[in-house]
């Protein structure tokens, strides 16, 4: 068959370990065949970040921008451990996922995949509940530091006007821990404008969650700016007949355990981190989780919620198959590639993404799936525990009948 033509590149952020090895695989056997595929490519692969000192991430999310279409592969955040697997390190560099989503300004959007024979471990959860996390800030751009004496630690802010302020942090008798978050007005009203949006968009209730009876300015600001920005989309909630809905995360967390689900549910930077695995956890697995980052002027990039898969990238290493699930890695290219097409007016483009994802559900439906999936399925459902190989391979074959 003829290949499908693309117009606009995609931007390409390579990864790192087994989803890496997986990237390849899934170009090789699910795209390039079907696609003539048109990508401007970044290598975002932990050791490569570390050789352009991290000027490559930069460059990637920068073309995300010109481009407006992004996919990621799966990335090493090092730690102290990954200083001493990667020697050649020269620095514990920070978060490409949060250096990207700082410069697009954009809100993490993350659901479930769902298919007919895993039920979710909430047992009354009967829709995907969609996380909406910001994207910007809190812990994931805080500084930090330890002190080895009795001491007092305070806050100040200088303005560039002179105005300065300072607050007492704490006073210490011993050694302590410190730490030092912020937020900018702008980003927190994106990330609502985006929640509100994207709640219009697909039809379902938002609910958003902080803790303000703690965190009075801090947290008080996020709840205050929502609901100044949903006075703009009031009308049209109220002529979908969706809500919004506000309250503390605690209580949230509850609310959600006995939900059945079928809303957003938006978070701050470090609470929708933690609160996406939950839900993918309990719905199936935390590699059946798409990611989407959406920015303000919609720019958007398609990743999976999951990381870099180590253990089978060791085994892989050793020339031991894995069976590692590549469903998020796939639907994010499948994202990708649909949103290039409806953006340059591709129909064949965006309905190949279309019909990859049904492949992927056939294969599944067939009883063909990765280790990670047989011990979730429904007692009684036949399945067959496959590498990852020929669980892609199954796949392709599906999409080649569809085409």
């Amino acid at each position: 068959m003829e290949k499908i033509k693309m117009t606009t590149p995609l931007v390409e952020m390579d990864g790192d370990e087994m989803t890496r090895v997986l990237w390849q695989m899934i170009k090789d056997q699910l795209i390039l065949p079907f696609v003539e595929l048109k990508t401007e490519y970044y290598d975002l692969g932990l050791l490569h970040r570390n050789e352009t000192r991290d000027q490559v991430t930069v460059d990637a999310a920068n073309a995300t921008r010109r481009l407006g279409v992004a996919v990621k592969c799966a990335t090493i955040t090092p730690n102290k451990q990954r200083m001493e697997e990667y020697p050649q390190l020269t620095e514990m560099w920070k978060s490409p996922n949060g250096t990207i989503r700082s410069i697009l300004d954009g809100t993490v959007f993350r659901a479930p995949i769902l298919i007919d024979s895993i039920h979710p471990v909430v047992k009354n959860w009967k829709k995907p509940i969609t996380i909406a996390r910001h994207a910007y800030g809190d812990v994931y751009k805080s500084v930090d530091m330890y002190t080895t004496e009795p001491g007092t630690a305070t806050l100040t802010f200088k303005g560039e006007s002179g105005e300065e302020k300072t607050i007492t942090v704490q006073k210490v008798d011993g050694p302590a821990v410190w730490q030092g978050a912020h937020n900018k007005e702008k980003s927190i009203r994106s990330f609502a404008r985006a929640c509100f949006q994207y709640a219009i968009d697909t039809k379902q209730d938002l609910w958003f969650s902080t803790k303000d009876t703690i965190a009075k300015i801090y947290d008080g600001e996020f709840k205050k700016v929502f609901e100044e920005e949903f006075e703009s989309y009031k009308a049209k909630f109220d002529e979908l007949g969706i809500t919004y809905f506000y309250t503390l995360i605690d209580d949230a967390v509850a609310r959600v355990i006995r939900s059945e689900g079928g809303f957003i549910w938006a978070c701050k930077n470090y609470d929708g981190d933690v609160m996406s695995d939950m839900v993918s956890t309990a719905f199936g697995s935390l590699a059946m989780m798409t990611s989407v980052l959406v920015s303000p002027d919609g720019t958007t990039e398609y990743e999976a919620a999951h990381g870099t898969v180590t253990k089978h990238y060791y085994k892989h290493l050793k020339g031991e198959a894995t069976s590692t699930n590549p469903m998020a890695t796939i639907f994010a290219w499948s994202g990708a590639l649909r949103k290039r097409g409806q953006l340059d007016g591709l129909t064949d483009l965006a309905a190949f993404a279309d019909k990859l994802e049904q492949a992927c559900f056939d294969t599944l439906s067939d009883g063909t799936m990765t280790k990670d999936l047989v011990g979730l399925v429904d007692e009684g459902t036949a399945v067959t525990a496959v590498t990852s190989a020929d669980f892609i391979a199954a796949i392709r074959s599906h999409l080649e009948k569809a085409l």
